[in-house]
This record gives C-alpha cells, sequence and structure tokens, in this order.
C-alpha cells in the first residue's frame, strides 16, 4: 500500500496565449501546418507539442517496460493566467512524489525566478487634451504587448498636429479635434522581454512631456533588465538579471496605472521588492502600487537524484554535455515538491513561446519523446 503512495507525475498545460493571423502569422494560429519539417501553430512548443510528446512516451513504457510507481499526466488549461485549475488539482487530488513538466528547456531547469505583478498607478493627464480611450488588447500580463494606443480629444484641433508618425507610432486621425496614437512593438515571453518591443514602453515614451512619464522613464520603470527602481544589478545572482515587462495598462477616473510582470532572482524575495516600491512611492506625490499573482520561486539543487538523473538521460540521448540552468519562466513544477521542469526547447534554440509563427521541429518533437520516455522509465522503475 506504501508503494502505491509512491508515484511519478508529469504537470503541462493545454491553454496558450492569445494569436491572430493579424499579428503577421504566415499561418492561420490555430490551424496547424507542416513546412520545412516543422508543425507552426499556437501552442507547438507552449506545450501542446510537449504534452503530446509525453503521452506518446507514457504509452511507449506502458506497452514495452515494467515500472513500480504509477505513472500520471496531469493537464492544466489555466497556466497562462493565474493557475486556478492547478490551485484545484491541489486541494482536490493527490500528489505527485516526484515529476516534471515539460515546459521550458532542456537539459534540466533547477531554479525558476519568482514572478509577481506590481501595480503602478497616479494621475494621469495630457495638457489641452482629454483622454476618451488608452488601450493594448487586454494584453496577458506575461507577453509583451504588440499594440498600445491612447485616443485624445483636444481643446485646441491645432494642437493634434504636432503628433507625427515614426517608424513605431501611427497616427489615425478621428475627426478635426481627435486623434488615436498607436504604437507598434514585437510580441515576446515576458520571461524574455529582450526578445520583443514593448508597445506600451513605446508609446508612453512618445507622450514624454508628462511629468509622471518622465519620473517613471527617470526611475527606471521602463528598464526590462535589473531596473534601477528595484536595486539595479544588486538584485542579480546566479538565476539571472531581475527581468520587467509592462504587460498592461489601464486608464481610469483619471488615474493611469502600469501593470509590471516582473521575474525576481532566486536571492531576491519579494519583501525586498516591496521595499523598492515604498522608496519609489515615497518620491512621488500621489504615486501608489499593488503587489498581485506571488508566485515564489522554485529551487532544487544540481546535486539532487531528480536533477541529475534527468540531466544524465538527456546527455546520453543526445550526446552533449549540457548542464541545469535557470530560467525565468515559471512552470507548473513549482506547484509540487521535488518536481522540475525538462525541456523542451533545445539548448541554443530561440525561444518560440508566445511568439509569431510558434513551431516546433518534428525531429527534435521525436527525439524529445524518446528522452521523455526514458525519465519516466528511469524514476517510474
Amino acid at each position: 500500500m506504501e508503494k502505491e503512495k509512491i508515484w511519478f507525475g508529469i504537470i503541462g498545460h493545454l491553454d496558450v496565449v492569445p494569436a491572430n493571423i493579424e499579428d503577421g502569422w504566415t499561418s492561420s494560429p490555430f490551424e496547424p501546418e507542416i513546412r520545412d519539417g516543422k508543425i507552426f501553430g499556437r501552442g507547438a512548443i507552449d506545450d501542446k507539442g510537449p504534452v503530446v510528446a509525453c503521452l506518446y512516451a507514457m504509452k511507449d513504457i506502458m506497452d514495452n517496460k515494467k515500472v513500480n510507481k504509477r505513472v500520471r499526466l496531469i493537464i492544466g488549461l489555466n497556466e497562462e493566467k493565474n493557475w486556478k485549475c492547478i490551485n484545484y488539482y491541489k486541494m482536490n487530488e493527490e500528489h505527485p512524489t516526484i515529476g516534471f513538466s515539460p515546459d521550458a528547456d532542456f537539459p534540466c531547469i533547477y531554479a525558476e525566478k519568482g514572478i509577481i505583478t506590481i501595480g503602478i498607478e497616479n494621475d494621469f493627464n495630457i495638457e489641452g487634451a482629454k483622454i476618451l480611450s488608452i488601450d493594448c488588447g487586454n494584453n496577458a500580463i506575461n507577453v509583451v504587448p504588440k499594440i498600445a494606443s491612447i485616443t485624445l480629444k483636444f481643446q485646441n484641433p491645432s494642437d493634434a498636429e504636432k503628433y507625427t508618425n515614426t517608424d513605431d507610432i501611427h497616427i489615425e486621425k478621428i475627426s478635426s479635434d481627435t486623434i488615436k496614437i498607436v504604437a507598434k512593438g514585437i510580441a515576446s515571453h515576458a520571461a524574455h522581454p529582450d526578445l520583443g518591443r514593448n508597445s506600451i514602453t513605446k508609446l508612453l515614451l512618445y507622450l514624454g512631456e508628462n511629468e509622471y512619464i518622465k519620473f517613471l522613464n527617470n526611475e527606471g520603470v521602463f528598464d526590462i533588465k535589473s531596473p534601477k527602481y528595484l536595486g539595479g544589478f544588486s538584485t542579480c545572482d546566479e538565476s539571472g538579471d531581475l527581468t520587467s515587462n509592462i504587460g498592461n495598462i489601464k486608464y481610469e477616473n483619471g488615474r493611469l496605472k502600469l501593470y509590471i510582470n516582473l521575474r525576481v532572482p532566486i536571492n531576491t524575495n519579494f519583501d525586498k521588492i516591496k521595499e523598492f516600491l515604498e522608496v519609489l512611492k515615497s518620491k512621488m506625490p500621489g504615486l501608489n502600487y499593488t503587489m498581485e499573482n506571488a508566485n515564489s520561486k522554485l529551487y532544487v539543487s544540481k546535486d539532487s537524484y531528480l536533477i541529475k538523473t534527468l540531466t544524465n538521460i538527456f546527455n546520453e540521448e543526445t550526446g552533449l554535455k549540457a548542464e541545469p540552468i535557470a530560467i525565468g519562466g515559471g512552470t507548473f513544477a513549482r506547484a509540487f515538491k521535488n518536481c522540475v521542469s525538462f525541456g523542451m526547447n533545445m539548448p541554443g534554440d530561440k525561444d518560440m513561446c508566445h511568439q509569431v509563427d510558434e513551431f516546433v521541429d518534428i525531429d527534435k518533437l521525436m527525439l524529445s519523446s524518446r528522452i521523455y520516455a526514458k525519465a519516466i522509465y528511469e524514476l517510474a522503475k
């Protein structure tokens, strides 16, 4: 009976971030297409492709090997937002004794940064104009936003003429006294803000004469790595820099609020982040902040049985000599003890998660399934 309580879990997700053909996809994001040995479509690498690879790996082991532990595939549908699915599972189902999530990188992840969303808000206005709306298409907080806009109605129509097109800014004239300013960026995963170009940041910097925006810029709120207002490089450690993505923006009751997704290095706790925010708040009258959706770091020693076993399996199957790594992404692995993220991005490959024309290489998908099968056997035999 005690053996029955010891079981192996694989934890993945099937939900995805939004995608539209208008974003620049070569083919429909929700109608998978095979081109050049790759499957293109939203979820191909995050996380539907890896989940399918694990499902076939489980089938292979069930048909051809004998294991002594139960093996369960746990699939969530709310991973990209607030994890309600996995939290419900944890409250109502038994927890795996050991396991992995196929939702990041090979060879193996020994540390995932802490993740938290902060909000920074203050009074906001544009001199001589009424703000009719500010919009970013309800962008997901864990995605670098591709589009952001502000619609302004001017008391003096001639004031609208000072706003002109640039490479990243497009001015739409709605009427003689009303314009819409649209900023265009490049979407990417918030764990890698350097791979994208943030449209919200572009829009706000274009409106840079505003005192609130000048303050945010001077304090480093628009920085994507080791922001000055959050301690700069003092927070950097073996897991990397503290990274920041302004993922959403709201304008209500005359106040502008930025929603910022932070990936916090493993040696910096959230109390320290609060200290930094208190200092920022003290510098500008009316400024306020919130901290929400905190997700604690994951850390498993590189010398642990789980990390060593998974890393060795990957290296044996690929002929590489890769070392376990730390990431800024957050996976379901951190929902359970003795669980880490294992694949499916290969070392050196571009991370296509949350990006236009997301794809998975078919040969690497098949290789990954073999790697997963060997891992299941080794951890469950």
